[in-house]
């Protein structure tokens, strides 16, 4: 495998997050470009996310999404929360996702956040081994959600 390159995304690389998503969700309809270009901006203009992205010289191999968030509690230290964590299919197992989500960690420790949540729908056990092995706990917290369709 060529040299992966663990760095936070840039605007130009809208396009290979967009067909790296089709990894994360593939039955998912693709996202209109005006929609994408926007939210992308956003993204990457914000001072409280970070898209980190895992690089090989051809391709967009792995990603996920920090968001650092502000808070009044906890002495005004901020908190982490990591979403659309995914790796290419045919890159798997290659310890790429860990290599995304060290980088994530430890952005968030330079912010000084005092935890980081990640959430996973999936109830398959070599994917909640995956976040263990990564240093995330199982059973910590419990969260709850409210989704619109």
């Amino acid at each position: 495998m060529n040299e992966i390159i663990v760095r936070s995304a840039t605007q130009r690389d809208l396009p290979d997050v967009l067909t790296l998503y089709q990894h994360l969700h593939p039955h998912e309809p693709k996202l209109e470009a005006a929609t994408a270009e926007r939210v992308w901006t956003t993204l990457l203009t914000s001072d409280f996310m970070t898209v980190i992205v895992a690089q090989t010289a051809e391709l967009l191999v792995s990603s996920c999404t920090l968001a650092i968030v502000p808070n009044l509690s906890r002495g005004g230290r901020s908190y982490g929360v990591i979403e659309n964590v995914v790796t290419h299919a045919e890159y798997r197992k290659l310890g790429l996702g860990r290599r995304v989500l060290a980088r994530a960690l430890d952005i968030a420790a330079r912010a000084d956040c005092y935890k980081v949540h990640l959430a996973t729908g999936s109830k398959r056990e070599i994917t909640l081994r995956f976040y263990e092995g990564a240093g995330f706990e199982r059973g910590g917290k419990t969260y709850f959600e409210v989704r619109r369709a």
